[in-house]
């Protein structure tokens, strides 16, 4: 059981790696509608569950917090959400392809729903973020912040979480056996 919880614990750890690394690239290359800071989440969820699905989503963003961008520690909320519905969604169904872009579909619309009110709340609705733009836009056209915020969020999201729960799917098909030993039982390979 030790050596299981070892190696949930470096592959947690890379999952950390993954999303930082993927969500970093994509801001500094400024690419709109897309943020890729959440594949390793739903990989770590996937695999081992919504538990380590969440922690892996906490940790990510503390960390991008703490030593890059503080305005992404609110957004913990959102990643760790993100990793409880994938790894619920994982245990009750598996993790096949259709539930893969099935999954993606719900992400686009859950990640915004929680996301909109904190960056809200918290910044007016712009986070310095690639959507600012486009909110900017549906507010001086007459929208509501909400609605401003939002639409965008989702229109980024649909490409996302889907493109980053394929990704997910994509990995595990191609891990070794043994490393996924301690992971869900019903992660479907092909």
């Amino acid at each position: 059981m030790k050596s299981n919880y070892s190696k949930i614990m470096m592959f947690s750890t890379v999952c950390i790696v993954i999303n930082i690394v993927f969500g970093t690239l994509v801001g500094i290359l400024k690419i709109p509608l897309i943020f890729m800071d959440t594949m390793g989440t739903i990989l770590a969820a996937a695999l081992f569950g919504p538990l380590w699905g969440a922690i892996v989503g906490l940790l990510t963003n503390v960390i991008i917090g703490i030593t890059t961008n503080p305005v992404d520690i609110p957004f913990a909320l959102v990643n760790m959400m993100i990793g409880i519905v994938v790894g619920l969604i994982s245990k009750k169904v598996g993790f096949g392809f259709k539930t893969a872009i099935a999954t993606g579909l719900l992400l686009a619309v859950v990640a915004p729903l929680i996301g909109t009110p904190i960056a809200i709340w918290i910044y007016g609705g712009l986070t310095g973020g690639s959507t600012d733009f486009f909110i900017a836009w549906l507010l001086a056209s007459g929208n509501t912040i909400f609605a401003s915020a939002f639409i965008p969020r989702i229109a980024g999201n649909l490409i996302d979480k889907v493109a980053s729960c394929l990704a997910a799917y994509v990995i595990i098909t191609r891990l070794p056996k043994h490393y996924l030993e301690g992971a869900l039982t019903n992660v479907k390979k092909p």
